[in-house]
């Protein structure tokens, strides 16, 4: 009776999201607002009235040093995008414009069939990515369109190479969802950010193999050398991510890696003459000197330790602590507001945040409520006790069932932060109790909710939106059925392999 209790506050999100519609504001707060008469009444460890605002203060405190991520970088990426001159958004190089007639009438680089084909890689692979990583919320799709859009894409398959752009979810959002993750995990967020790896590379030969033939149906069929060339690229990119995320902590490294990735790319396609080049370069200065300046304040160790101890808070021991001063997130915003005042245009910030908050609010309200709904089934005992209550019934078998919980809530709830604030305590317990890998647990657990809320109806709805697809959801699905449960099969092996070795 009471593991049925116990799990009243997960049913109701997904009974909120699922049945009734809500959204992830409404649904966290009915999920929360639950939680807490369960923990209080039937908890294994006791929680009273006394004790409940410091428990709630903690998933508050946790909220409180993601969300700076997320709102800096959307303020940021909007101001920054933006031509100094009209006030548009950039083309990111001019790579956008690739495969449209030139001036001149003759062919432009792009028209030729392999360098279409090579655009089309760049947007869902590298450009994508970046996006994501540096806001957030869909950026990377966007990005993603702006650059294929002219090429004459069928909406269904341009919506599949929209959501290709979402791959590198663990870093999305100055990797914000796994240092979330790694708070829930009480570990370093470097070390959960090198344990995705593993998994995040079996999936990336998922997400390739999409590419490739999604690619070919569309019209873009390339040689085998073509393709042997774009896995090259993934494969590069993933070995440089790797010490990058140990050296960096995953709010910085992909920007770091794919920054110069993209740079290489760009002029290896598009051969750019040096007026263009010296316009692309004016451009996107702003998202140079921002990675440069975080990649140097986290390799210098004197100035790492000054700026960390720059007006620091940390009001508990065993929770991350927020320095202003290093923190990525008041980078971000820093960035965006004196991009804007740089380049003249101080009209620009009070609309942009206030479409920011629009933008962003949900999220960021949603991770605040599910902090304090994790902090309060810790705080009572319940996620310990579910854990011992599996292994008791499953043994190490348990942790097999990880992909499935996780990734339905992920779906459900179109983000990895839902079914790590519901499931991380109680998954951590349960490989302590084992004697299994708890950085491995912990990556499994985040990779199988982040990865898979790339097939959300939320994010498909999104995607159909930006690419004149509504209608097309369904015919989606069916292409991308097989391919979800590669990726499912695939993470339930990976926990079996924790298991077994």
């Amino acid at each position: 009776m009471n593991t049925l209790l116990w799990s009243l506050p997960a049913l109701a999100v997904v009974v909120a999201i699922a049945l009734a519609r809500l959204n992830t504001t409404w649904a966290a707060s009915l999920g929360l607002l639950i939680a807490i008469p369960v923990a209080m009444l039937t908890g294994p460890l006791p929680l009273g009235l006394d004790a409940l605002p410091r428990v709630l203060a903690r998933g508050l405190w946790i909220g409180a040093t993601i969300a700076p991520y997320l709102l800096g970088g959307l303020v940021f990426w909007q101001i920054a995008s933006r031509s100094a001159s009209a006030g548009a958004v950039i083309d990111t190089g001019g790579l956008a414009s690739l495969g449209k007639p030139s001036p001149t009438g003759t062919a432009a680089p792009a028209q030729t069939p392999l360098a279409r084909r090579r655009l089309l890689f760049f947007a869902c692979f590298l450009i994508g990515p970046f996006a994501e990583s540096a806001t957030g919320f869909g950026v990377g799709m966007l990005g993603t369109i702006a650059l294929i859009g002219a090429l004459g894409i069928a909406p269904r398959f341009l919506m599949i190479f929209a959501l290709l752009s979402q791959t590198m979810i663990p870093w999305g959002a100055m990797g914000s969802g796994t240092l979330l993750a790694a708070a829930y995990a009480r570990m370093p967020a470097a070390q959960l950010g090198v344990s995705v790896m593993l998994p995040i590379a079996l999936l990336m030969g998922v997400w390739l193999v999409c590419f490739w033939r999604t690619a070919a149906q569309a019209g873009f069929s390339a040689p085998a050398r073509e393709c042997v060339r774009e896995a090259v690229w993934i494969v590069a990119a993933l070995a440089l991510l790797m010490p990058a995320t140990a050296a960096l902590g995953p709010e910085t490294a992909l920007l770091a890696v794919y920054g110069p990735l993209i740079v290489l790319r760009y002029w290896l396609d598009a051969r750019p003459d040096r007026p263009t080049a010296i316009t692309t370069a004016r451009r996107t200065l702003p998202f140079a000197l921002l990675i440069v300046g975080l990649v140097v304040t986290r390799l210098t160790p004197e100035l790492r330790t000054l700026l960390a101890t720059l007006g620091r808070l940390m009001p508990f021991d065993d929770l991350p602590a927020w320095s202003p001063c290093l923190h990525a997130g008041s980078w971000l915003l820093a960035g965006g507001l004196l991009t804007a005042l740089l380049r003249g245009q101080p009209q620009l910030i009070g609309p942009e945040l206030r479409k920011t908050w629009a933008t962003g609010r949900h999220a960021v309200l949603g991770i605040f409520l599910f902090a304090m709904m994790a902090e309060v089934l810790t705080a009572a005992g319940i996620a310990r006790a579910i854990a011992e209550g599996l292994f008791a019934t499953l043994r190490e078998g348990a942790v097999i069932v990880t992909p499935l919980l996780a990734g339905l809530f992920g779906i459900l709830t179109n983000s990895g932060n839902a079914p790590n604030s519901l499931f991380m305590p109680s998954q951590l317990a349960l490989a302590t109790q084992a004697g299994l890998s708890v950085s491995a647990v912990a990556a499994l657990q985040h990779v199988s909710g982040s990865s898979l809320s790339l097939f959300s109806p939320v994010r498909m709805t999104i995607a159909a939106g930006l690419c004149q697809g509504i209608g097309e959801e369904r015919r989606v699905y069916r292409l991308l059925t097989p391919y979800a449960l590669a990726c499912v099969t695939l993470l339930v092996l990976r926990a079996a392999w924790i298991v077994a070795f």
